[in-house]
């Protein structure tokens, strides 16, 4: 479900939602996605419409929303969201 470069930003991106690490390598990090069933969004589109059905997203930017600690850029116009 995650592929390489999910779990390679995720492991070093990690520290913006968690105080400490939360995996060591790419095998913890693919079974903590699965664990906290992490959503992968194949836009921004997807991400807005994702967070407003999820939490309270009213009077916050595209930017802001984007920027969520929650929500980890993948570099490839996907995005990773963790709830943690």
């Amino acid at each position: 479900m995650y592929d390489k470069k999910i779990i390679e930003v995720f492991l070093e991106k990690q520290l913006q939602l968690f105080p400490e690490k939360v995996a060591e390598n790419e095998q913890e990090a693919a079974e903590f996605l699965e664990d906290v069933c992490a959503t992968v969004c194949k836009n921004k589109k997807e991400v807005i419409e994702y967070l407003e059905d999820a939490m309270d997203v009213s009077g916050l930017t595209e930017d802001e929303i984007l920027s969520a600690e929650e929500v980890f850029d993948i570099g490839d116009g996907r995005y990773l969201i963790v709830e943690g």
